[in-house]
């Protein structure tokens, strides 16, 4: 006979399944690229000091900086991405930053990568560079930072200012030297855009929320992208709209696009209110504005309110620096 209790058994339940936890990856495709430039550094090191290429020391270092850096920074942990996100290619973000920024920072939160930004960014400030130095000549500008030189209160002796004008020109015309100096001017891009990174990564935990260090740099890029690529693609034009004896050699290296206040003041005679009043306008704002609105959709749980105040706070500093600067120097923007 069949026991008239055992429809009534009902086996325990299996026991919870514990939650998998998806490791972070890291970018280890970094190490291959920071080895190569590594060991390209150090070739250029020993290169330069058997005298066989000119400046071959500073561009290795910088070199070789590069590739310790992006080792280094290749065992820090990418985000988990979110299942739900596809990724986007880098010519969608490069472009869709532009019309779709808030989508775009939303898939850096889970892709952040930064490299196609990065390449746009240093290839244009590489071809202004170029463009502007060809237009005024190099011998012009060097001259001219010269003079300035010997008017600054730290003015070198007369020997180290004719070494150092010989070196500027060296620099400024032959190609080996000029091909040198677009190599650090992308190793400087990086550098400082990290240090950036990190100073919005440090804001945004001090107001509660969280950043992945990827993310805040990807979103760095994207947000200074478009500044860069609307002040160099103008410049460029205006550098040819204008004669050259009427481009600033110092201050018009880095754009030529007057959109704020500063065109008010004598950045000679006042410094410190000609860089404040060149802090306000259109594009100073732009940028504040993905600044605040990179960080907010990027990194996790940041309110716009967080992301707002680590964009001023970034901006103020900013500001300050260069008014210190602009005191301290300001022969050179007279």
């Amino acid at each position: 006979m069949s026991d008239p209790n055992a429809a009534d058994f009902q086996p325990p339940p299996p026991p919870p399944t514990p939650p998998v936890e998806i490791e972070a990856p890291r970018p280890t495709k970094l190490r291959p690229v920071a080895i190569g430039l590594f060991v390209l550094g150090l070739l250029a090191i020993g290169l330069g000091v058997g005298k066989v290429l000119p400046g071959g020391i500073g561009t290795g270092a910088a070199l070789a900086f590069f590739g310790i850096l992006l080792f280094a920074l290749s065992f820090v942990r990418l985000p988990v991405p979110d299942p739900n996100e596809p990724p986007i290619s880098g010519v969608q973000k490069v472009l869709g930053i532009f019309y779709e920024p808030t989508r775009v920072f939303r898939n850096l939160r889970s892709y952040p990568y930064w490299l196609a930004a990065f390449l746009v960014i240093g290839s244009l400030n590489v071809v202004y560079e170029n463009v502007f130095f060809y237009r005024l000549t190099p011998q012009r500008i060097v001259d001219y930072t010269m003079e300035k030189m010997e008017q600054s209160p730290i003015k070198p002796p007369p020997e180290a200012m004719e070494g150092a004008k010989q070196e500027a020109l060296a620099e400024a015309s032959q190609p080996v030297r000029r091909v040198q100096k677009v190599a650090t001017k992308f190793v400087g891009t990086f550098v400082f855009i990290c240090f950036v990174a990190t100073l919005c990564l440090v804001g945004v935990l001090v107001f509660g929320g969280r950043i992945n260090f990827w993310q805040a740099v990807a979103s760095t890029f994207y947000a200074t992208l478009p500044i860069v690529v609307i002040t160099k693609l103008l410049s460029l034009v205006i550098l040819f709209v204008k004669a050259p004896e009427d481009v600033h050699p110092i201050m018009g290296q880095e754009t030529l696009v007057q959109d704020n206040l500063g065109v008010l003041f004598t950045p000679g005679t006042q410094p410190m209110l000609f860089v404040l009043a060149s802090a306000i306008g259109v594009l100073s704002f732009y940028g504040l504005w993905l600044r605040a609105k990179g960080l907010q959709n990027a990194g996790t749980k940041v309110s716009s309110s967080a992301g707002w105040s680590v964009a001023i706070g970034l901006w103020v500093i900013a500001l300050i620096i260069g008014a210190i600067f602009a005191t301290l120097f300001s022969s050179f923007i007279s």
